[in-house]
């Protein structure tokens, strides 16, 4: 059965049920993309938000080729000087999320126009479509014919471009996310007269043939982000993957394991992992098999749905994969499995380990690609504009990637930072504001680290860190009480959908978000010391603990959600009162 990393977990979640569109005849096959001058359209002189449609070719390339519908949402702004089209990934509907992109682009105009085959713009339909049969995706590409074809970027910022001329803009600034910086570096090199400026998030990279780069690897490149020493966390980890080889674990599965990388981002898991690994291969293998539990638990969006045929239209048609466009299915089938067996990309787990499929590669093998249209034309290049983009440490692509594409444009840095970080991190819906107000140059990094990485977990009361005269119980009840903590990091969100979880070696968690409250009951974080009570998040981020620890009454504070080594923490132990600053491990 086919599975699906965590990566794209996070992009499938936002997958929204589309309507069916209607079939048509066959088009000829596009040339060059050079849209015509519509009639202004009626929403060009509204003074609030106006929803519309337009009228476009299905092949830009064939002027009498059939007509299909796209929808746009135009925002105008009072006292606006400029506009953005934005474009915010998937590629998926872009209408639904126009709320979202309201509040992070509240100062200029927005217009939002939802790509072909996707949402309300003339969506393609394939009934029964399941990515874990790849008969149902040879199936669709059968039902759609040879317009689907045509559903692809080099269409789609066509499109684009003919909603801005009917709304008689001169020019726009395109602000993509993730898979919306692919149709941003389309629009701006097929379109640069009308490019004013280019904003990207999440970078979707483009070869020298115009094509996507659709990445296939297994990301421990990750894992040197959290370790101490990179060389020494890049072996433990490849003596894990051969211990739970030679010796399966029913607890932990080579997919889970390999689920966990695309998952460092988040506080809990960037926390522990390589901790959790060295636990393991030392005969510890509690933290491991709980950070296995909590991802197996996290919902998995299902891989089926009509709505799955516009998204194949895009990844299938824009990328490059190890076999050629125009190869027949048996044939890209032996390229794929030639290039597995070469370059090993998902070392050092087998593909075969992960289900026999590294996703989009394995399910693009069944969809045809005969149209040669990169998105990106061969050659072009990148107008002389204002381009920035943002790269989270743990994204796709990370910061040093980035800046080979755009070596010329300004680049932030967000530590710690994950995916599409202009959507949720302060500092990076700041750099956007102030990219296209033009309000000077910007930062080259901001921080968004919420934790240090531990080294190991301690199995005993004397493995803790030394804290200097502290009774050691005072320092169990707070490594007890940070461990539970962490779990309801606002990044952490495969956590903050558990309500409960048994302690690390004994007890039980319950958390009560509503509360900012988390119950202790004879939690074992090492274990010779049960530890019961409740830890409370206050409203000025610092946490307050009121403990029971090995018959000795702990009240701690200390700041929550700060990768601080050592931490300050008071309280009082039996009530006789106390400051120190405990060592993390």
């Amino acid at each position: 059965m086919l599975r699906i990393t965590a990566t794209a977990v996070a992009l499938l979640t936002g997958l929204l049920a589309v309507p069916s569109a209607s079939l048509a005849s066959p088009a000829s096959p596009t040339s060059t993309v050079t849209p015509t001058n519509p009639p202004a359209h009626p929403c060009a002189a509204a003074t609030q938000r106006c929803e519309g449609r337009i009228r476009v070719p299905l092949d830009w390339g064939d002027p009498a080729s059939e007509r299909i519908e796209v929808a746009f949402a135009w925002v105008p702004r009072k006292g606006a000087t400029s506009t953005v089209l934005a474009n915010p990934g998937g590629p998926l509907p872009a209408l639904p999320l126009l709320p979202v992109l309201e509040r992070t682009v509240d100062r200029q105009n927005l217009l939002v126009v939802e790509p072909r085959g996707l949402g309300a713009s003339s969506p393609l339909d394939c009934p029964g479509l399941d990515l874990n049969r790849p008969e149902s995706i040879a199936a669709c590409a059968a039902h759609l014919g040879p317009r689907s074809r045509f559903f692809t970027t080099d269409q789609a910022v066509a499109d684009m471009d003919a909603v801005r001329k009917a709304l008689g803009l001169p020019k726009v600034t395109f602000y993509g996310i993730s898979y919306g910086t692919l149709f941003a570096q389309a629009y701006a090199a097929r379109f640069p007269d009308s490019t004013a400026g280019v904003f990207l998030d999440s970078l979707v990279p483009v070869g020298r043939n115009g094509y996507a780069i659709e990445p296939i690897r297994a990301r421990t490149d990750l894992l040197e982000l959290t370790c101490r020493s990179s060389r020494d966390c890049a072996a433990t980890w490849s003596a894990l993957v051969r211990r739970l080889r030679d010796r399966q674990d029913p607890a932990i599965s080579m997919l889970t394991l390999q689920s966990l990388l695309p998952r460092l981002h988040e506080p809990v898991f960037g926390r522990e992992l390589n901790a959790a690994a060295t636990a393991y291969l030392r005969g510890d293998p509690l933290p491991l098999r709980r950070l296995a539990k909590a991802a197996d638990a996290a919902p998995v969006p299902p891989l089926r749905g009509p709505g799955f045929a516009g998204m194949l239209s895009y990844k299938c048609g824009d990328a490059a994969f190890p076999f050629g466009r125009k190869a027949t299915t048996a044939e890209r089938e032996r390229r794929l499995s030639r290039f597995y067996d070469k370059k090993r990309p998902m070392r050092p787990f087998t593909v075969a380990e992960l289900g026999g499929t590294t996703g989009w590669a394995d399910w693009c093998l069944h969809w045809p690609t005969p149209r040669d249209n990169p998105p990106v034309p061969r050659r072009a290049g990148h107008p002389d504009v204002p381009t920035a983009t943002v790269a989270g440490d743990y994204d796709t692509h990370t910061p040093a990637e980035v800046a080979r594409y755009f070596p010329h444009g300004e680049l932030l840095r967000v530590i710690g930072g994950g995916h599409s970080t202009t959507l949720g991190v302060d500092c990076a819906r700041q750099a956007l504001r102030s990219f296209l107000a033009r309000a000077g140059e910007l930062p080259r990094s901001c921080d968004v680290s919420s934790h240090r990485a531990l080294v190991a977990f301690p199995r005993t009361a004397e493995d803790l860190p030394d804290a200097g005269d502290l009774d050691r119980r005072v320092v169990a009840g707070f490594a007890t009480a940070s461990d539970a903590l962490v779990r309801r990091d606002p990044g952490s969100a495969s956590y903050r959908r558990l309500t409960e979880e048994s302690g690390l070696r004994g007890g039980r968690l319950a958390f009560d978000d509503k509360a900012a409250t988390i119950r202790l009951e004879d939690v074992r974080f090492v274990s010779d010391l049960p530890v019961s009570g409740q830890v409370v998040l206050n409203p000025d981020r610092t946490a307050t603990a009121r403990l029971t620890v090995g018959g000795a009454e702990v009240v701690l504070s200390w700041p929550a959600f700060r990768p601080l080594d050592p931490v300050p923490v008071s309280g009082s132990f039996d009530g006789r009162p106390f400051t120190a600053r405990i060592p993390v491990r």
